[in-house]
């Protein structure tokens, strides 16, 4: 971009700061009212709350504020490119997802977004997003060339579902073509192309099981509301037909060297999931593996038969159960929360570990938090937030 495109978009960050959400709130009113079609690639109950218009403004004033060092950004980057191509994001939603928010920024900012705005923010918005579309299109074609890939949708059927507690069902998945399956990362993600009273709806859910199995397993809370996660409990019975999109996301399990670090997996609720994946994946290595999960009571404690087995088999796995409301039958390590004196009781003194951690907002700031000021240092804290990015720090 030339530099007087750079001094406008860098001009405009204080009105950004200041009317961001109420732009981003406008532009998917506007777009959903102009382009219903694409109102299946985002998440109703984030729109309803709000939290995916914090995060666009956010984004967009991170990438205008530093439009002329986008280094300081990159890593951002990653999550996006891959929840992008998770939900299959194409070429041809950018011009539509651009047009709107151009839109958005006039309608909103009025007679201060003059004509020399608006074109100074096109120009950042089409290379933006051409860095993307690039990106994108390589995640795809590496997904297509590995054995078992795919590209787009493929299709699966449910051949075994398992309650894993009062609330978690998973469903084990294979593919209906009985081809190979794609390796994914422990970590990593599905997204389910499904069609809900005559609506597309796209998902997101974390695999819960190892690599290497003729099966993908995903597990799945039933949530209040949760159009897709009712649907799914109620009517993806065995035999049920799915579309789904290649395995993605870069909230995954480091490979470990020779000198493995001890791992601490750190869950709350249905952040357990996962959690499970990456807990298949070391059990057996002898890597040692202490295995945190909070839950409200243990109706709601998922996976728990799986995880006592494990440790049970591998001394080198070390489970602890925090429930904060407990029935009076249930047994676990611990009540309350996981405060920062139940961490630091799990933690080597040296805190020399990879910290991964998972789970509602509240419990992922609290995790965070005291786990910096126990002194993990901060690259070895990984976690990712089940729906859009929003910062941890207070």
């Amino acid at each position: 971009m030339n530099p007087q495109t750079i001094a406008i978009v860098k001009s405009t960050v204080p009105a950004l700061q200041a009317h961001g959400e109420a732009i981003t709130s406008h532009f998917y009113k506007i777009m959903f009212e102009g382009h219903p079609q694409v109102k299946a690639f985002f998440n109703e109950a984030h729109q309803a709350a709000g939290t995916q218009a914090r995060a666009l403004a956010g984004a967009v004033i991170a990438y205008g504020a530093h439009i002329d060092r986008l280094e300081a950004i990159a890593g951002a980057l990653p999550r996006i490119i891959q929840k992008h191509a998770a939900l299959g994001v194409l070429p041809e939603h950018y011009p539509i997802v651009g047009h709107y928010l151009l839109r958005a920024v006039k309608e909103v900012l009025g007679d201060a977004a003059t004509d020399e705005v608006i074109a100074a923010w096109g120009e950042a918005y089409e290379s933006l997003a051409g860095l993307l579309i690039a990106a994108e299109e390589a995640v795809y074609s590496a997904n297509a060339a590995q054995p078992g890939g795919w590209r787009g949708t493929r299709e699966f059927r449910v051949a075994r579902r398992e309650d894993e507690s009062e609330v978690i069902t998973s469903f084990y998945l294979e593919p209906v073509d009985g081809g190979a399956l794609l390796a994914f990362s422990p970590g990593q993600y599905l997204t389910l192309v499904l069609e809900i009273d005559g609506q597309p709806v796209r998902r997101n859910y974390s695999l819960s099981d190892a690599p290497g199995k003729p099966w993908y397993r995903i597990s799945v809370k039933k949530e209040e509301g949760g159009r897709a996660s009712n649907w799914l409990h109620e009517a993806a019975a065995v035999g049920t037909r799915l579309q789904v999109q290649a395995p993605c996301g870069d909230f995954v399990l480091q490979p470990a060297g020779e000198q493995a670090r001890p791992l601490v997996l750190v869950t709350g609720g249905v952040g357990i999931t996962p959690a499970m994946s990456m807990l298949e994946s070391v059990a057996h290595t002898g890597r040692p593996v202490h295995f945190v999960h909070a839950a409200r009571h243990g109706g709601a404690h998922a996976f728990r038969a799986r995880v006592d087995a494990l440790a049970q088999r591998h001394a080198n796995v070390k489970p602890l159960y925090v429930y904060d409301a407990p029935r009076a039958s249930d047994t676990p390590h611990a009540t309350g929360f996981v405060t920062r004196e139940l961490l630091a009781g799990v933690l080597p003194e040296d805190r020399d570990v990879d910290l991964y951690f998972l789970g509602p907002k509240p419990f992922m700031q609290a995790v965070y938090a005291n786990g910096l000021a126990l002194g993990v240092p901060k690259q070895q804290l990984r976690y990712e937030f089940f729906g859009p990015l929003e910062a941890l720090e207070a």
